[in-house]
């Protein structure tokens, strides 16, 4: 600034170098004199002396600038508090200083003029900014100024418009050329200090809407001036530049007209010049001249020549000045080089050695000029998060198009930043793939896009796209990146306009500050207009030292490759399966968002300064507790840094893993190897041990979190076939799963065989190997469950792992601190021995030791304490933590060292550093869970209770309100008061509540744990789940009244809810059984019961509506609610038949009073009165919902290992033996219905054909679920003589009895139950008198439950000695049986995979006829009784458990053919029947012959073991 002010009062450069040299500014500038500058700096006398006159000038003239605004201000300030600062630009700074008077004074932003000569269109100005003074001669070439408002006049019509512009224009230019000097008229500038509210020199523009009407305003020369001297004169005036003027709060289209005067030598020489100045008379209505006048420029003003002749005396010397100040001008010597380059690297690393790759970049640019295009590896390096793209050619032939060559993009236009209303942020980020792939958003439209979105000009796009750039502008800097962690590069690469100029306005404003924004411009006239803008939101020395104005692209390319983390050059590489490689593209790759691939170069891109000055971080890193990287491998390899140790359990896996690729004929093409490990015991380092060293065999990549399993699987086989000829030959694909639940796994390798099955890929091939890691609180366990395809890492190490860690323990505390390494230092002590135990306990109280209990970094340690004792992998990110210290970084560079630095020393040893591998954002967490949970043990000591610092949690607003990263910190919240433990999640043992909760109310008091849980639900928006666990946590103490309303607000604001209803029943059921436990202890009478059964009933009613709800749900399948039905319906009976009035003696009574609608004993008559309508159906209830859960169980298998969902979600009670429970519960059922006494012998004769029915409930005949559990479950009693005693109590002839439908269902599924037991039983009945009594089916199949149409395929399931009609007519029942099971069978399944409802095979078929020509599966029990339930599970699930020779002798194995991948069995006449495989893995890709064995589900029949013959 200084330098070129000393130009402009016409300094020689050599002076200006040496004043530079000295480093003088502004500041030293003030106080210098000219003695210093004659003896300091060498300069002459004149030149010093005009620099302390101008000086003084500048200096005198600011004071009064400044005086007159205080006044204006003071003046103002009891009319309107506001009007002073009205004018002010939203982005100009605004200084309060206190006077005496504590008035404030306002000061407006500087700015600098249009460069003389220049053309408007490539400058701006920023409305309310202010230009210096109007100003005299200085040397001729240095413009003079001269301000004029223009305001009212710009209001008039053209021809009154024109006469005054050219009268000014007219009469300024005359003075200049008359003293030889340059000089610049500015009309929208203010010219007088009136009482106006604006300053001298504000810039306030005016409304141009025809520019020609300024233009056609210069025609008067030739009116004005005499004929000789209009021709000069028009040489010396410029046309008019239109310099538009932006405003932040306006919309408005404003300009300031300025037009240059030239008066060359050559033009004017020694000619004065006067003029007729144009002005237009009101009287006569038309435009008048005045007489000629010579005008000369005095000072700032403009004056008439009043001493004509000594004017033409002076006019020579004049000349001469002029002459030497042209030729002085146009001489220019070399400037001061500076180290551009430097400066660049500087401004893009943070004054680091490296550029940070974990920082983003986000990058606005416009239209690349095709040569630099081919200088863009620099971007093609850089970590970019979104490019804001103004060139809407940019996709055809910009940079867009080119960089698309390098990397996958996605692009966006500015409305896709819109977040939907109920989407979060973070399903945002992951519907956009934001953090995946670069955003490429096209800012003005794209001319080669179909849809609707052409570029438009300058003042449409301010009118419809500018608010879509400040919302875009607004999340990205406010919800998605925090402050800190990326980057914002201007890259001038064309003129610029002013939607790209606003752009800078939204990310300045949004980012709070200037620090992260650069500006990269070749053209200096590019960068003026750009800096002009600029200079309206920050000043020039910090405009000026963000920006690199003068390096080419070509350059910047050069330079910033030098401190570029990786290079281009290499490209990762991928083996093959001929031994060979391949190379990765990397377009590819990154379009493989759900995959990290481990490639055979992989970290070898990494720079060599990169990893000399981040090696020791890395390994410190690692042993401090952070999680291994890929780098910690690769270092270890190139022995830069010690070896990683491998446990034993690496070996164990790399065992399994060669056991999966041995070749064999029926080996499945998925295979799975799980390993469970303590938390802390290295589990993810095996894990990546094995893939880093099986990298070269196999195609290696762990999966990613948030993907669907069918993303997962498409990137996968996208994997396998990468760069492989043949899809019969390829490398089978490694797959690490961190964490992931074991139905997520189920749902991958569904999806994956779905895509084997569809490529035809041939039997035997090993084409996927899913290795999962998860924690456990109990590995071995697990790994005893199935030690063919698990593995167990505990705390505990085995000798030889003693031997090793102990080595390395020595060779690291040399290297580092033990506080430093102390999670390897924790696992070298086995953790968990009595030893470990101590030395936490120890080193937690020596760290502790002298911590401020009351400052606010102890407070964070606190909270992330609490979150890791509780939460799996908790974290709370770094900016949350910088909130809560109240940290206000604003220079990046200075953001990781400023937060360290406000952590206390305890702080910085306990908490380690995580990045997020996706988004980079980074995060804390206290080293190790064992250390977290003693810390938080210590620090609260006995003064605090853990439910206060929780509740202190939950109400941390500036937690909680922080908007990035808020729905990860608002689940780890919602999970430490709500998620429960679960033993298949690897806990130790189930919970009722989430761990906290359970320690609250268990160790401090259920109030505190309420009161926890009533802040949570406030906290949350009364969110209807916290209202759920406060229901359950209120009926767990008794609290039923204020449970009963908890659960009421839940189901109020979710009335579908089938959980929540569940939930509500809940409530009532405990209710009812503490009212039952009360009336213990008195004598039980209708009147006291009163209670009891009104809870019982609310408690039904909520079961009956949860039932409703879970039917219409079609994701899920609830049964609480018919289970809840049962069981209180049971209960109630119960309590019921207890009653004096119900006595043994009066069982009759009893049944008489449920089933006859006009019988109400005397006694409870009037206490029952609001009852009995609702008692005499409950009969009825409890029978439908027993059939309903009969069917389901008949449906489905009942021993899947189903993960529950993690939310609360889950249903509140769990049956584990589903199959004996409701065999149970039929029988309570069947027992309180059929007036059966303690006496076996009954009196058949005696019973009604209810009691009959009722009774064979009790005996375990109610329906088909429980008669063939009979087979299974033979501890209690002879199950023969149990069916026998079922099928005595139907009618003695069966076939003119009509018995309903349900009955003929229950008798003929006795009779195959009982044949699978006894075929020389006297209650068998014929198989063809069955076959008959079938006939009274409804004929109409779609009225026939399931179970009678299963029953028909089993009864007419056709025999080799059947004559052909006999075999057509069993198919055609058979046939269409079948297509109306498939119906019933979707129906029932609704929109639930079927691999999580997996069918249940009741029989197989045999080689016998009748009734033996089924196998009941419950046979397979005594071939496979010596394997424990995980080897068996095993066994069916990889088919292994058909190839044993005592399955071959049992069942029958069917032949048939395979055609488009579907099995077909013959039939009749030729007939197709189609049977679906239960595997469809299993079917041959070709048309081929083949055998298998027939199972009959309620389905239909299914294929196992599908084989081809040879």
């Amino acid at each position: 600034m200084v330098s070129n002010w000393l130009r402009s009062i016409g300094i020689k450069e050599t002076n200006i170098k040496k004043l530079h040299e000295e480093e003088v500014d502004g500041r030293i500038l003030c106080e210098i004199s000219d003695e210093y500058l004659e003896k300091k700096i060498g300069m002459k006398s004149g030149p010093a002396l005009l620099i302390i006159k101008k000086r003084n000038e500048l200096v005198n003239s600011q004071k009064a600038h400044n005086q007159h605004l205080q006044k204006q201000t003071s003046g103002k300030k009891q009319t309107s508090g506001a009007s002073a600062i009205k004018s002010v630009d939203t982005r100009a700074d605004i200084k309060e200083e206190p006077k005496e008077d504590s008035v404030p004074v306002i000061t407006k932003r500087d700015s600098k003029p249009r460069s003389f000569d220049k053309k408007g269109v490539d400058f701006t100005y920023v409305k309310n900014s202010v230009l210096l003074p109007e100003s005299g001669v200085v040397d001729f070439i240095c413009p003079c100024h001269e301000y004029k408002a223009f305001a009212k006049a710009v209001k008039l019509d053209r021809q009154r418009i024109q006469a005054k512009f050219a009268n000014e224009v007219l009469k300024f230019a005359t003075g200049c050329i008359n003293v030889r000097t340059n000089g610049t008229i500015h009309f929208g500038v203010m010219d007088s200090r009136g009482d106006t509210g604006y300053v001298h020199g504000e810039i306030i523009g005016i409304p141009v809407k025809e520019k020609d009407v300024y233009c056609d305003a210069l025609d008067y020369i030739e009116r004005s001036f005499s004929s000789s001297d209009s021709e000069l004169v028009r040489l010396c005036i410029g046309e008019p530049q239109f310099v538009q003027v932006v405003c932040s709060n306006s919309s408005e289209e404003l300009y300031v007209v300025e037009v240059d005067i030239k008066p060359a030598v050559s033009i004017v020489e020694n000619r004065v010049f006067s003029v007729s100045l144009p002005n237009f008379n009101e009287k006569a209505n038309k435009v008048q001249f005045e007489k000629k006048i010579a005008y000369r420029r005095v000072g700032s003003k403009t004056e008439p020549v009043t001493e004509l002749s000594d004017f033409y005396q002076h006019i020579s010397f004049l000349n001469a000045q002029r002459e030497e100040a042209e030729k002085r001008h146009n001489f220019t010597a070399p400037e001061l080089c500076q180290n551009l380059g430097k400066k660049l690297i500087t401004l893009i690393t943070g004054g680091k050695k490296i550029m940070d790759k974990e920082k983003w970049h986000i990058l606005v640019t416009n239209r690349f000029q095709e040569r630099d295009l081919q200088s863009i590896d620099f971007l093609l390096n850089m970590n970019i998060f979104c490019v804001f793209d103004f060139d809407p050619d940019s996709n055809v032939s910009g940079l867009c198009h080119e960089y698309s060559k390098h990397h996958a993009l996605n692009r966006h236009f500015m409305q896709n930043y819109k977040i939907p209303s109920g989407l979060s942020i973070r399903e945002f980020e992951s519907n956009l793939r934001l953090f995946d792939q670069i955003s490429w958003i096209f800012c003005n439209g794209r001319n080669d896009f179909k849809g609707n979105e052409p570029p438009c000009d300058e003042k449409t796009w301010v009118k419809t796209k500018r608010t879509l750039l400040k919302d875009c502008v607004s999340l990205i800097c406010k919800d998605i990146l925090p402050k800190g962690t990326f980057q914002v590069i201007f890259l001038l690469t064309s003129p610029v306009d002013t939607p790209f100029l606003n752009t800078f306005y939204e990310f300045i404003t949004d980012m709070e500050g200037h620090e992260d924004i650069i500006c990269l411009a070749e053209s200096e006239e590019n960068f003026n207009k750009w800096q002009s803008f600029a200079l309206g939101s920050c000043d020039m020395e910090t405009v000026n030292s963000s920006s690199v104005v003068g390096m080419t692209v070509s350059q910047i390319n050069a330079t910033l490759q030098q401190v570029q983390p990786t290079t281009t050059q290499t490209t990762k590489r991928l083996p093959i399966h001929v031994k060979g490689e391949c190379f990765l593209d990397t377009r590819e790759e990154e379009m493989r968002c759900s995959l990290e691939i481990l490639s055979l170069n992989h970290c070898e891109e990494t720079s060599p300064e990169l990893i000399e000055s981040e090696k020791e971080m890395i390994e410190q890193q690692f042993y401090h507790g952070g999680k291994v990287t890929w780098m910690n491998f690769w270092l270890a390899d190139k022995k830069i840094v010690g070896d990683v140790i491998q446990r034993d359990a690496y070996s164990e896996v790399n065992s399994l893993l060669k056991d999966c690729l041995c070749w064999s004929l029926d080996r499945a093409p998925i295979s799975c190897i799980n390993i469970y490990h303590h938390p802390g015991s290295g589990g993810s380092t095996v894990a990546r041990q094995v893939l880093w060293n099986n990298r070269r065999d196999l195609r290696c990549a762990v999966v990613k979190s948030a993907y669907s399993a069918t993303v997962v699987s498409e990137d996968a086989i996208w994997l396998r076939e990468y760069e492989e000829k043949d899809l019969q030959k390829c490398l089978p694909v490694l797959l690490l799963f961190e964490d992931y639940d074991q139905e997520y796994l189920e749902d991958v390798k569904y999806e994956l065989e779905v895509a084997i099955n569809t490529k035809k890929i041939a039997r035997g091939t090993l084409c996927f190997i899913l290795l999962s890691c998860r924690r456990s609180h109990n590995p071995e366990k697990m790994c005893k469950e199935s030690a063919q395809q698990n593995v167990s890492i505990t705390h505990k190490l085995s000798e030889t792992e003693k031997k090793q860690f102990s080595k390395k323990r020595q060779r690291l505390e040399e290297q580092f601190k033990p506080e430093f390494i102390l999670t390897f230092v924790l696992m070298s002590e086995e953790f968990e021995s009595q030893k470990i135990a101590e030395y936490v306990k120890q080193f937690v109280k020596h760290l502790l030791q002298g911590i401020d209990h009351t400052s606010v970094v102890t407070k964070l340690v606190q909270y992330v304490s609490l979150l890791n004792t509780y939460v799996q992998n908790s974290f709370i990110s770094q900016s949350h933590c910088e909130a809560l210290l109240g940290l206000s970084i604003h220079v990046s560079r200075f953001r990781q060292h400023a937060f360290e630095t406000s952590l206390s020393e305890q702080a910085r040893l306990v908490l380690i550093h995580l990045r997020d591998e996706s988004t980079h954002i980074k995060s804390i967490r206290i080293i190790h869970p064992l250390v977290a949970k003693e810390i938080l043990h210590q620090l609260l000591g006995d003064s605090q209770k853990q439910s206060d610092l929780a509740l202190d949690l939950i109400n941390n607003d500036v937690l909680f309100e922080h908007r990035f990263g808020k729905d990860r910190y608002m689940k780890f919240l919602r999970d430490l008061l709500m998620t429960r433990r679960r033993i298949s999640k690897g806990d130790k043992l189930d919970t009722f509540f989430s761990p906290l909760i359970e320690h609250v109310r268990e160790k401090e008091c259920p109030d505190k744990a309420i009161e926890l849980l009533k802040a949570a639900y406030k906290r949350f928006n009364e969110d209807a789940f916290f209202a759920q666990q406060l229901a359950r946590l209120n009926y767990k103490h008794d609290r039923f009244k204020e449970a009963e309303q908890w659960a009421t607000t839940a189901v109020a604001k979710r009335p579908n809810n089938s959980y929540f209803l569940d939930t509500k029943g809940q409530v009532y059921r405990e209710w009812f059984t503490a009212k039952c436990k009360a009336m213990d202890q008195d004598q039980k009478t209708p009147e006291n019961a009163v209670g009891a059964l009104e809870m019982a009933l609310k408690a039904i009613e909520c079961f009956q509506e949860c039932k409703n709800a879970a039917v219409q749900e079609n994701e899920t399948m609830n049964n609480a609610g018919f289970v809840g039905v049962v069981e209180v319906g049971c209960a109630l009976l119960k309590l019921m038949s207890t009653l004096h009035v119900f006595s043994k003696r009066k069982t009759s009574n009893f049944i008489r009073y449920l089933v006859d609608t006009d019988y109400i004993p005397v006694e409870i008559e009037k206490p029952w009165e609001n009852f009995h309508n609702t008692l005499k159906n409950l009969q009825k209830v409890i029978l439908e919902a027993l059939e309903w859960i009969s069917e389901d169980l008949s449906y489905f298998q009942t021993d899947l290992n189903i993960d529950e969902e993690k939310t609360s979600e889950t249903v509140e009670r769990t049956i584990k033996h589903p199959m004996h429970w409701l065999v149970n519960k039929s029988t309570a059922f069947g027992k309180y219905f059929s007036g059966i006494s303690q006496k076996k012998d009954q009196n058949q004769g005696r019973l009604t054909p209810f009691m009959k029915r009722m009774m064979i409930y009790y005996h375990g005949g109610g329906n088909i679920t429980t008669i063939f559990s009979l087979l299974t479950n033979q501890k209690d009693g002879n199950p023969i003589n149990v069916l026998e005693d079922i099928i005595s109590l139907y009618p003695s002839n069966p076939m003119v009895a009509q018995m309903p439908q349900v009955d003929l269902v229950n008798y003929i599924a006795s009779h195959f139950a009982l044949s699978c037991l006894s075929t020389q039983s006297l209650k068998l009945a014929a198989f063809q008198n069955l076959q008959r009594l079938s006939h009274q089916f409804p004929k109409e199949k779609q009225r026939c439950s399931p179970s009678a149409l299963f029953l028909l395929v089993l009864l007419f399931w056709p025999e080799e000695q059947d004559t052909e009609a006999e075999k057509e007519h069993k198919y055609e029942t058979v046939l269409s049986a079948v297509e109306h099971l498939h119906r019933i069978y979707d129906k029932k399944l609704k929109d639930i995979p079927p691999r999580k409802k997996r069918i249940y095979t009741h029989f197989f078929l045999s080689n016998g006829t009748g009734f033996e020509k089924f196998v009941h599966k419950s046979k397979f029990e005594t071939i496979t009784k010596l394997f424990s339930v995980s080897e068996k599970r095993l066994k069916w699930f990889s088919g292994e458990v058909w190839k044993m020779p005592e399955m071959s002798k049992l069942l029958k194995c069917v032949t048939g053919w395979t055609e488009d991948e579907k099995v077909f069995l013959e039939g009749p006449k030729g007939m197709k029947f189609h049977i679906p495989a239960l595997k469809t893995s299993s079917v041959p890709h070709n048309n081929e012959n083949v055998t298998f064995y027939l199972g009959f589900t309620l389905k239909g029949p299914v294929a196992y073991n599908i084989t081809v013959q040879r």
